[in-house]
């Protein structure tokens, strides 16, 4: 079922039952198409929503070059988890609730899809190879795939990449924030 209680009450009131049916019908769909797959290789960044086992939310920004994020298969795709702030917010969720929602936005065209499914952790060595930067990798199998409205999306222009995005042959310099003294004795031994 794609919408639970909560979403059909306003629904009902807002009398939009009939059209989000008619959504969920034409534009839904589980499986990546050739323009999802571009779109999200174009895609130098996404917002990541997450949930605790108490259902506790939590919602990041995940960043990078484009083509981070790579669709693997009709309803599979994964993407990196880059050193942060080592709090594990967003994927110490997935441990417990596998349950995920990525949001992509184009602040050009502008153009955005949502992507639902369930996450798991993958800690293999060779599989983190193939991403320069990753700690880690999240592998997400989706169920749900829907392309939003556009129109409340500001325009905005990416001018260039993060000096601190990843890639091969390149060693981004560290954030001012693990250069400060409160932190200098509290971060991860470099191994």
């Amino acid at each position: 079922m794609f919408y639970h209680d909560g979403q059909r009450e306003l629904q009902d009131h807002f009398d939009s039952r009939r059209i989000a049916d008619r959504l969920a019908e034409t534009i839904r769909h589980s499986s990546f198409t050739t323009q999802d797959r571009e779109f999200i290789a174009s895609r130098s960044m996404f917002f990541l929503a997450t949930a605790s086992h108490h259902g506790q939310p939590d919602c990041s920004y995940k960043g990078g070059r484009p083509g981070f994020v790579r669709v693997l298969d009709d309803a599979t795709l994964e993407f990196p988890d880059y050193d942060g702030n080592g709090q594990f917010r967003s994927l110490g969720n997935v441990l417990v609730n596998p349950a995920i929602g990525l949001l992509f936005i184009d602040f050009e065209s502008p153009r955005r899809i949502r992507v639902n499914g369930r996450a798991s952790i993958i800690r293999e060595a060779a599989l983190l190879a193939e991403f320069p930067g990753a700690q880690l990798l999240v592998r997400v199998q989706v169920s749900d795939i829907f392309p939003n409205c556009p129109r409340y999306i500001h325009a905005a222009t990416q001018t260039e990449p993060s000096v601190y995005a990843p890639a091969a042959g390149y060693q981004p310099p560290e954030p001012e924030w693990k250069r400060m003294p409160q932190f200098a004795e509290y971060l991860p031994r470099k191994t």
